[in-house]
């Protein structure tokens, strides 16, 4: 156990020891972000499995609103 000489040390101690707290918690706090967004079914899709989704969605989209050209 450490032993102080004075209050300044302890105060000083005790700041560091509150940053280093705060510091903790948020790093859980993205943990805990980074976990819940790993769980996301959308993560799950392949990059891209995602972009050819959304290209033919898009081109569908584009031949509903001004008709296919066949």
């Amino acid at each position: 156990m450490k032993s102080y000489k004075n209050t300044k040390s302890i105060e000083r101690d005790l700041k560091i020891l509150d940053l280093e707290r705060k510091i903790a918690l948020e790093e859980l706090k993205m943990l805990k972000y980074e976990y819940t967004e790993s769980l996301n079914p959308v993560n799950w899709i392949p990059e891209k499995l995602r972009w050819l989704a959304t290209r033919y969605s898009t081109n569908l989209i584009i031949n509903k609103i001004f008709g296919s050209k066949k």
